[in-house]
């Protein structure tokens, strides 16, 4: 049983979207620091990503759950992180 063209295109984004957004997670981790990086942007691709999902309606492919959904639940993490840093540092130096 092998696997259509459009089947492995799929892959892409499903590589792609997740190692993008890790690499910004690993960036985050380290620094400690929000500097640069936007809430807003971030969780409007979370909410892309949930919504893209949704349209596409392939909700048992490997390509979709890892591409989008898994994606946008570290989005929301990177969100989270973007926050906490920011008042962090907006109580250090009050």
């Amino acid at each position: 049983n092998e696997m259509s063209l459009i089947e492995v295109i799929g892959f892409v984004p499903a590589i792609v979207f997740p190692v993008a957004t890790i690499i910004q997670l690993v960036h985050l981790l380290k620094s400690k620091s929000a500097g640069g990086v936007s809430a807003g942007a971030w969780g409007s691709f979370a909410i892309g990503n949930v919504c893209l999902f949704t349209y596409t309606e392939k909700y048992d492919e490997l390509q979709s759950i890892i591409g989008l959904l898994f994606t946008s639940v570290m989005q929301v993490y990177i969100v989270y992180l973007i926050l906490k840093y920011r008042k962090q540092e907006t109580l250090a130096t009050a």
